[in-house]
């Protein structure tokens, strides 16, 4: 098998281990991230070090690729960025848990994650770096912009689009033929039956626009996303890959 290395040593980076290792495609070396100290073990792998040693670790072990655990969709842009800017011809894979369901006919970017219960249906598009999480499901003919994610038990009708880095939160249910916009955010346990913009926050059922959002505010919401959510990249800062 092939060596990766998941970049982001948190709660996901677990469950994303977890896809890999069931998936049994891939022979993961270890975690890379930058917050958590180097020897650090998770689940019984190590933390190799940060997103600068990668060119060390690359040779090292000869990784082939990696995945970006990182819940947060504009905090895993963040990261992604930085290592194409110290690698530049990176890969980055995809995980599919052997209990996620994909259908015919379906159209795959790079960097994705499709968690233990995620189904996709026939003709839908999933770009690059997307989370389709635990029990989720994809209608048919859905696409779900690059750096989009579905929450844990969301369900969409046929034909969703989902923009880039829009968040559609635990429990959601969609009706069919739904656009969402960029940035946007649609809270838990909604019920959506209309259209959404760019850069709102909705929810309630029927779910109605709360308010506007920034680009990049966090609403998978801890102290330390908050001082990075503002940031274009993580040149300017030592980044943390556990958010």
């Amino acid at each position: 098998m092939q060596n990766v290395i998941i970049f982001g040593a948190s709660g996901h980076g677990s469950v994303v281990l977890d896809c890999l290792e069931k998936e049994g495609k891939y022979n993961v070396v270890g975690f890379v991230d930058s917050f958590k100290q180097k020897g650090t073990s998770i689940n019984g792998y190590q933390v190799l070090g940060s997103e600068i040693d990668l060119p060390y670790l690359i040779d090292r072990f000869n990784v082939v690729g990696g995945i970006v655990a990182i819940g947060d969709n504009w905090t895993r842009k963040l990261i992604v960025d930085k290592i194409f800017k110290i690698i530049p011809d990176f890969s980055f894979i995809n995980t599919i848990h052997p209990k996620a369901i994909l259908g015919k006919d379906i159209l795959l970017g790079c960097g994705n994650v499709f968690m233990p219960g995620a189904i996709v249906n026939a003709n839908s598009i999933v770009h690059d770096f997307c989370i389709i999480n635990t029990n989720s499901s994809l209608g048919h003919d859905g696409i779900m912009d690059s750096y989009s994610s579905l929450a844990p038990s969301v369900c969409t009708g046929g034909s969703l689009k989902l923009g880039r880095f829009s968040a559609v939160s635990l429990g959601v249910n969609i009706i069919n033929g739904i656009e969402i916009g960029q940035h946007s955010v649609i809270g838990a346990g909604s019920l959506v039956v209309d259209h959404f913009g760019d850069n709102v926050i909705a929810y309630g059922s029927p779910a109605r626009i709360i308010r506007i959002r920034t680009v990049g505010e966090p609403y998978l919401s801890t102290p330390k996303k908050q001082q990075f959510y503002k940031l274009d990249s993580f040149d300017d800062v030592q980044s943390n890959l556990s958010i």
